[in-house]
């Protein structure tokens, strides 16, 4: 007993270390892991979704270990020390307690091992308030310094770091009348400088996306009770009842308990705020649980009210009912015993089919359709080089941007879908169900080609509803020549029309690809035969069966 006493702490992180390289090594990767592997197979300053930490990592880990484990690898090492930070982060901690409340989170089990931005943004954000509580502990040079680099690497996780920045900020005003507060802000503002510089030269996609794009929909209450009760799960699944009321109570005695406090409220109140004008993804929110943990245990540690004495009691009872649900949940993630389909198709659907696929399309590239999950995964599991084909009416996603496409144009690819599989001349069952495939021998896809057009909004009367635009074109030089080459590209420039979001129609106009290689400007029309409103539209560019690519940003369209 005295041994396990003495070192407890090696035993507890020595277990989680064990079973998280078994999970991570046996787990098939899901579909937001293998596009961050693609991530890792351009490295660059900035992507379309995220900054680059995860890819960062991924690159490291794939490098040592070119699998599963490899991807997870240094994400799995971030988890654990995220505890070993945050243990630091309590004063007067109580071990036994802190290990309960932290095991009790089953999302810090069950995910923490996956390379995902959030597991990065959770350390960092522990790395951050550390860095913080000793900042206000000595306003150093030395510590400023530290400051500036935590926050620098916690925006180069997710973009969501720029919430505990402000957060933290708005609960210690006498930070602002610190020189080493603007001497800290000014280091990170270097460090992540060659992002913003990457943000700049992309027209500030991410930004754009995130914050015009990405869940933006028209308000449904199930959002909103969606939010309330996926943070309740996420703090538990059942010892969240426990842990936020807790956590909220907690009245707190120090600037950095004070920061938390700040922190934690702010992100949860400002995505319940979100939920107005979209989904919100219960992950969101993940950076949160660092405050979640150190403040849930002082509360129950310190404060000798009813709620503290019986929400401690229940946390320790519940303690192996969750852990036993965790367990059951893990074997369910690594061994295919459980007849779902929905449980198959996630976890373990991708292990052999695609080495099937590689033969049947004889090593060729691949494009899919619509999806970066699809292509990212079998690129990971076949070793084939994969293309997402964006169509104009779904998000766009990083396919826009890595050289896929043009270094796939004019080449013979292999087309793949799990839809309309009509199209296609041959098929191959698989555990994600029908795949059909079918062989092009000349790729002919102009995602690249931006056509920019004059203006923001474009009003017109119903009674004469032509719509006239003012083009500009840009496109590399490969797009050109290739275009030139083949005469008998004739298809012409469309129009998606969007309602509240919603594709609504395509319009064709008379804009050719000949024409677009030929000016570098020029006018052309459509007529959106629309009922008076407000919609939106893109232009897109399809070459025969191909989809209908983003060739440009979304207007605003008003017809009265």
């Amino acid at each position: 007993m005295t041994a396990l006493q003495k070192h407890h702490r090696i035993l507890f992180y020595g277990l989680w270390l064990f079973l998280g390289l078994i999970q991570s090594g046996l787990t098939e990767l899901q579909d937001d892991e293998a596009y961050y592997w693609v991530y890792s197979q351009y490295l660059d300053w900035g992507y379309f979704d995220h900054p680059p930490m995860i890819g960062l990592l991924v690159k490291m880990g794939y490098a040592i270990l070119p699998n599963e484990l490899g991807v997870r690898l240094f994400p799995l090492l971030l988890n654990i020390f995220s505890f070993v930070i945050i243990e630091k982060l309590i004063d007067k901690k109580n071990s036994l307690l802190f290990y309960t409340i932290v095991l009790s989170i089953a999302v810090l089990q069950l995910s923490g091992f996956a390379a995902v931005p959030d597991t990065p943004l959770i350390f960092f954000s522990a790395l951050f308030f550390l860095c913080y509580k000793r900042f206000t502990d000595n306003y150093s040079l030395f510590n400023s310094f530290l400051l500036g680099l935590s926050v620098a690497l916690l925006m180069y996780s997710k973009y969501h770091a720029v919430l505990i920045v402000f957060f933290v900020l708005l609960s210690n005003w006498r930070l602002f009348t610190k020189y080493q507060t603007y001497l800290a802000g000014l280091i990170a503002l270097l460090l992540f400088a060659p992002h913003l510089w990457w943000q700049y030269q992309h027209d500030w996609v991410s930004f754009q996306y995130h914050l015009f794009e990405s869940n933006v929909n028209a308000y449904k209450f199930s959002f909103t009770t969606e939010y309330i009760v996926g943070q309740i799960l996420l703090a538990g699944p059942i010892a969240g009842l426990v842990l936020l009321p807790a956590a909220f109570l907690f009245k707190p005695t120090t600037t950095t308990e004070k920061a938390l406090r700040f922190s934690m409220i702010g992100i949860y109140v400002f995505f319940l705020l979100s939920s107005l004008r979209g989904k919100v993804e219960a992950n969101w929110t993940s950076p949160a649980l660092v405050a979640v943990i150190v403040l849930a245990h002082q509360y129950l540690q310190h404060q000798h009210t009813n709620f503290s004495k019986k929400g401690l009691k229940i946390l320790v009872r519940l303690l192996p009912v969750t852990l036993l649900l965790i367990t059951a949940v893990r074997i369910v993630m690594i061994a295919d015993i459980v007849p779902v389909k929905a449980i198959q198709k996630r976890y373990h659907a991708w292990k052999e089919w695609p080495a099937i696929m590689k033969e049947k399309t004889k090593g060729l590239p691949v494009v899919f359709s619509n999806s970066y999950q699809r292509a990212s995964k079998y690129w990971f599991y076949s070793g084939q080089m994969t293309y997402s084909q964006n169509w104009l009416g779904e998000h766009r996603n990083n396919y826009n941007f890595w050289p896929v496409e043009d270094s796939l144009l004019g080449k013979p690819v292999y087309f793949l879908d799990v839809y309309q599989l009509h199209r296609f001349t041959d098929s191959l069952q698989t555990p994600i169900g029908w795949v059909g495939y079918k062989y092009d021998s000349s790729l002919a896809s102009f995602a690249k080609l931006k056509i920019e057009l004059v203006g923001k909004r474009i009003d017109v009367q119903k009674e004469n509803q032509v719509v006239k635009l003012i083009g500009n074109y840009s496109l590399p030089e490969k797009y050109t020549a290739f275009i030139q080459k083949n005469q008998l590209l004739s298809d012409t420039v469309r129009v998606g029309i969007f309602n509240n979001g919603r594709w609504l129609k395509d319009v064709y106009t008379t804009l050719t690809l000949q024409q677009i290689v030929n000016s570098k400007a020029s006018r052309f029309s459509f007529n959106p035969q629309l009922e008076s409103g407000t919609y939106s539209f893109i232009l897109g560019i399809n070459v025969g069966h191909n989809n209908a690519t983003h060739n440009s940003r979304k207007i605003k369209l008003v017809v009265e």
